[in-house]
């Protein structure tokens, strides 16, 4: 008779989570680096991704590469998501976006009120 030795199921799902997390933020700091190479943008800083105080206007360049970046890496992540978890990838996707705004509001040291952060959020866990 053969030994089988499983893993917890908890720990398989945090696992998944937490690779889907480091993928996330991969994606996204790759697009947002792509997104200052293409709009010729010096001076967005690290802490870009958790942004949501930046003046939403169509003339504001740091704000495009914002939006861009984020819906890119949703869009993006949305089809890499799949061969990590295989299923349920609406739950990892929402669990990585909580996760994503719990850490923006820990970064930022403020809850994201800003109605054009939510939309972009929202507009694309519809395509995920």
């Amino acid at each position: 008779m053969a030994l089988q030795v499983g893993v917890a199921p908890s720990k398989v799902v945090l696992q998944k989570l937490l690779l889907c997390v480091i993928l996330f933020y991969t994606v996204y700091y790759v697009s947002l680096s792509m997104g200052c190479v293409l709009f010729e943008v010096h001076d967005l800083d690290v802490l870009a991704p958790f942004d949501f105080k930046t003046n939403p206007s169509w003339l504001n360049i740091n704000y495009k590469v914002l939006l861009v970046s984020t819906e890119v890496t949703y869009f993006v992540c949305g089809l890499l998501f799949v061969p990590v978890v295989e299923e349920w990838v609406w739950d990892y996707a929402i669990s990585v976006t909580i996760l994503h705004v719990v850490i923006t509001s820990t970064v930022m040291l403020e809850f994201p009120l800003t109605s054009h952060w939510w939309a972009a959020l929202g507009i694309m866990k519809l395509f995920v």
